[in-house]
């Protein structure tokens, strides 16, 4: 059975529990690379701010438009996951899926000079979720699908107007509908 895209899971960031430690890129670096290299990691934490972090990976798109952006068709994405899978032989690293991810969530290897992008930890013997998210000591990363982040944002919304219910008022209208005659 063919998942849809709003059943496929990736790795999503809470800026308001991720203190950009690091650790996530360390962790994924060695279960990939089997290396302690954030520069080879699959997942980057990005400051946003003074103290605003984010982890950023790829989101598995329903029309990825990294894939279509390949001149040489190096990427391809499964249709069950959603994951992208680069083909190294293909690859010359031009850099234009880099470029066209929105999310910014593929790179360049440093070494080998060709794209790298999440794979779920697919790739490795981990079991379940992927190694970043279980050894995210804050809690910042979650293995989520587009409906359960949906939902989650839902929730957030509902408790900030409760939190605050003079914010669900509504605005008073700055269009004029008098009509008056001369």
């Amino acid at each position: 059975m063919v998942n849809r895209h709003q059943d496929r899971k990736f790795v999503v960031s809470n800026q308001e529990k991720c203190i950009g430690c690091g650790l996530c890129e360390y962790v994924c670096s060695m279960v990939n690379e089997k290396t302690f290299n954030p520069d080879k990691a699959r997942i980057r934490v990005t400051r946003m701010g003074l103290f605003t972090n984010i982890a950023v990976s790829c989101r598995k798109c329903e029309d990825p438009i990294c894939v279509a952006s390949c001149p040489k068709n190096a990427l391809s994405q499964e249709e069950n996951t959603g994951i992208i899978r680069v083909n190294e032989h293909s690859c010359t690293g031009c850099g234009w899926c880099v470029g066209a991810c929105s999310f910014g969530a593929l790179n360049l290897h440093p070494d080998k000079k060709v794209a790298y992008v999440c794979n779920s930890c697919t790739d490795t013997n981990s079991k379940g979720e992927p190694q970043c998210v279980q050894w995210c000591q804050t809690g910042a990363l979650q293995y989520v699908t587009t409906e359960t982040l949906a939902q989650k944002a839902r929730q957030k919304i509902v408790a900030q107007l409760l939190e605050n219910p003079n914010s669900a008022k509504e605005k008073p209208s700055t269009c004029n509908n008098n009509s008056s005659s001369a």
